[in-house]
């Protein structure tokens, strides 16, 4: 069973489909594709219901981290496993945004959790590029521009900046704008 805590989006639903039994998500606002309606300090679910969790891209909304990783280490099963995902650097996009993680962090947090694997998503230069296309982005006032850039400017910054990463072979990881984690709730 997997557990998608923010899932309103469900990235991965498509991806787990046949390979799982059920799919459940939890999340603040009410989607078609939300199952409960709950914050993620306080999940209506049973300990040790879940096999796999996933929790991409929404803890820098809430205030007490650390309480929402607790909360989904009670609903893991024992070797369950969790799957993160969180912004470095970003732009501030809701007032309510609280937080932006680095691998020291992210290890304090899922102290409770064994084999943790926290990884960059791409290295400082395609960093670099993914941000100079949120900033254009968000610099765009007008509709036709950013159409406009998400045509041209934003595919040639992506692949300018894969490009350049290739060439480099750079490792260097201090300007990454997401890390991913991989962490197993012990048996």
């Amino acid at each position: 069973m997997v557990l998608d805590v923010g899932g309103r989006l469900q990235p991965y639903r498509e991806l787990l489909q046949e390979r799982i039994q059920r799919y459940t998500s939890v999340d603040l606002r009410s989607t078609p594709l939300v199952d409960a309606i709950a914050a993620a300090e306080r999940q209506p679910f049973a300990p040790e219901t879940f096999d796999l969790v996933i929790c991409t891209q929404m803890m820098e909304y809430v205030p007490e981290p650390r309480v929402v990783l607790s909360e989904i280490h009670r609903v893991l099963k024992p070797g369950g496993v969790l799957m993160l995902s969180l912004p470095a650097a970003h732009l501030r996009d809701a007032d309510e945004e609280c937080w932006s993680f680095h691998p020291a962090g992210i290890r304090n947090l899922l102290a409770a959790y064994s084999d943790v694997e926290v990884v960059p998503e791409g290295s400082s230069i395609s960093g670099f590029f993914r941000t100079v296309n949120v900033c254009l982005n968000t610099f765009a006032k007008f509709a036709l521009v950013r159409s406009l850039f998400s045509y041209t400017l934003f595919p040639f910054f992506n692949v300018l900046g894969l490009s350049l990463e290739n060439l480099a072979r750079s490792s260097n990881d201090q300007f990454t704008v997401n890390y991913s984690a991989w962490a197993r709730k012990a048996e």
